[in-house]
């Protein structure tokens, strides 16, 4: 198998990455098999922007070929929040479930018909010495429940219901099976793209 090098440890990520790529002869490979830090600074002001830094800073720790993802979730009510803050909203300590209450509170006065949101995805492959060789970007359009429902998921994964299973009942992410997730998500539009050039870029 040819090797990706992904920047992220998370293991929820990894294994959507991994359902996508692994049946097209592609391993990944993570910062935790460096021997050494990788702690890139996500202070860029959109997705593509640090999605980038964290490719090209994987790709030169590990002199290969590395995919950066940043993700994250776009509030229309609340101007675009938490955006590229995602993963740190509501200060730090907090968890998925903290993260998500913290959010719920802000939109608390938010009527339903106002509640509507997108998922963000862009992915960025740079070469070993950090050239960019690919980026690209895709979302999800759906809307905000005002308490979690469903087990499956991560992340804000169990309030969005994208708009495709809006309805009695309504059906978040966290409701979805793996590959139904994959077909209507931000990440699964992305990789799918990305999937068209990615084995070219891999030398396969």
């Amino acid at each position: 198998m040819t090797e990706l090098w992904i920047g992220s440890n998370n293991k929820k990520k990894r294994a959507e990455l991994e359902r996508m790529l692994a049946p097209h002869g592609i391993a990944l490979r993570t910062p935790a098999e460096l021997g050494q830090p990788f702690e890139p600074v996500e202070d860029q002001p959109d997705f593509a922007g640090n999605a980038r830094k964290k490719a090209q800073l994987l790709a030169q720790l590990a002199h290969g070929i590395a995919l950066g993802d940043d993700s994250g979730l776009c509030v229309d009510a609340l101007g675009g929040r938490p955006g590229v803050l995602s993963a740190r909203y509501g200060g730090p300590g907090l968890d998925d479930a903290g993260r998500t209450r913290a959010l719920l509170a802000e939109l608390r006065s938010v009527p339903a018909d106002r509640r509507t949101a997108h998922f963000v995805c862009s992915l960025c492959v740079c070469g070993p010495d950090g050239t960019v060789l690919a980026a690209l970007e895709e979302r999800c359009e759906g809307t905000l429940l005002d308490a979690p429902s469903g087990v499956a998921g991560f992340g804000y994964d169990p309030i969005f219901v994208p708009v495709e299973f809006r309805g009695a009942p309504d059906r978040t992410f966290a409701h979805l099976d793996a590959a139904t997730k994959d077909r209507l998500s931000h990440r699964g539009k992305a990789l799918r793209r990305l999937l068209e050039v990615l084995p070219g870029l891999l030398g396969q």
